[in-house]
C-alpha cells in the first residue's frame, strides 16, 4: 500500500473515532402511522396502477421494509467479507484493517437501528428471493464471492451507491416520514467514509486481483448488481397489497423510470472501476454498459 493511500485510509479513521453516533441514545423515536413516502417514490409510480389509499400505504411500508431488511442481510455479508480478509491479513497493524473494524462497528450500529426500523413498520411480505431454489441459489452465490476481495470491494461499493441513491431522494423529499428522513441522513453521513475507503483501496485490489477475479468483475459482477438493485423491493411486497407479485415487479424492473434509476445508481461504481485502472473509458464492458445504461 502507497503512503498516499496509507494516508487517506488513516484519516477515515480518525474521523470515524471523532464521529460515533449511538443511535439508540442519539436517533430515539419511530415512524408514524400511515404513508412513510410519497406517491411519487413508490416503485410502481408511472405505471399508472389505480391504487386505494391503503393499498398505498400498505406498499409504502412493504417497499421501505424490503428496502431495510436487504440493507441489513448486506451489512452482514460486508462484516464477513471484512472479517475473512483480516484473518487472512499478514500485517495486522495496516491502516486498512483498523478503518475495516471502525467500518465494522459502524455497520453494526445501523444494522440495530434498521431492525428497529423494520419492527415499527411491520410488514407482512415474504421475500421469494430468500425461500427455496432461489435463496439457496442466492446464499451459495455469495459465499463464492467472499474470497474475493476485488470483486468484494466492487459488491460493496454497489451495496452503498444504490441505497445511498434511494435514501438521497427520500431526504430531500417533504413528504417522507420524519423520523425515517433522519434516519436517512445519518446512514448516508456514515456511508460517505465508506464509500471513499472502498474507492480508496480498489486500485490496490485489482493490482493483487488475478485473472480469474479479474474476469468476474467484468462478466459476473454487473449481473449481481443489477440483481442487488431489483430484489431491493422484492415480488412479495407486490402480493402483500393484492397485486400480481411477479408481473407487477417485472413491470417495475422494465420501467423507464426504475431503469433511470439504476442507471444513476450504478454509474459510480463504474467510475470507480475505470479510476481503479480497471476498464478504459472507451472500452467498457458491454454488460456494464448495460447495467449502467452507457451507449456506444
Amino acid at each position: 500500500m502507497t503512503a498516499p493511500v496509507a494516508v487517506r485510509v488513516a484519516r477515515l479513521s480518525e474521523a470515524s473515532a471523532r464521529q460515533v453516533v449511538e443511535p439508540d441514545a442519539d436517533l430515539p423515536g419511530e415512524v408514524a402511522p400511515g404513508q412513510v413516502i410519497a406517491d411519487s417514490l413508490l416503485s410502481v409510480a408511472g405505471l399508472g396502477l389505480e391504487l386505494s389509499v391503503q393499498q398505498r400505504t400498505a406498499l409504502a411500508r412493504e417497499e421501505v421494509a424490503s428496502i431495510v431488511g436487504e440493507g441489513i442481510r448486506f451489512e452482514a455479508v460486508l462484516g464477513a467479507g471484512f472479517n475473512l480478509q483480516i484473518s487472512k491479513e499478514p500485517d495486522l497493524t495496516d491502516p486498512r484493517v483498523v478503518y475495516a473494524l471502525h467500518e465494522l462497528g459502524e455497520e453494526t450500529r445501523h444494522s440495530r437501528l434498521f431492525i428497529r426500523l423494520l419492527g415499527q413498520l411491520r410488514p407482512s411480505a415474504v421475500n421469494p428471493f430468500e425461500r427455496g431454489a432461489l435463496g439457496a441459489f442466492k446464499h451459495w452465490t455469495i459465499r463464492t464471492l467472499l474470497e474475493n476481495p476485488a470483486l468484494m470491494c466492487v459488491l460493496v461499493l454497489a451495496g452503498e451507491e444504490i441505497p445511498d441513491l434511494f435514501q438521497k431522494i427520500e431526504a430531500e423529499h417533504p413528504q417522507t416520514d420524519p423520523f425515517l428522513r433522519q434516519v436517512s441522513r445519518y446512514h448516508r453521513q456514515e456511508e460517505a467514509r465508506h464509500l471513499a475507503f472502498a474507492r480508496t483501496v480498489l486500485p490496490d485490489l485489482w493490482a493483487r486481483a488475478s485473472w480469474w477475479e479479474r474476469a468476474r468483475v467484468r462478466w459476473q459482477a454487473p449481473l449481481i448488481i443489477e440483481c442487488m438493485f431489483d430484489s431491493l423491493v422484492h415480488p412479495g411486497v407486490y402480493r402483500a397489497v393484492g397485486l400480481p407479485p411477479w408481473r407487477t415487479w417485472w413491470a417495475v424492473k422494465q420501467a423507464p423510470e426504475r431503469q433511470a434509476l439504476r442507471f444513476e445508481a450504478t454509474r459510480p461504481v463504474l467510475t470507480a472501476l475505470v479510476n481503479a485502472g480497471a476498464f478504459r473509458p472507451d472500452r467498457v464492458p458491454r454488460l456494464w454498459r448495460r447495467l449502467t445504461g452507457l451507449t456506444g
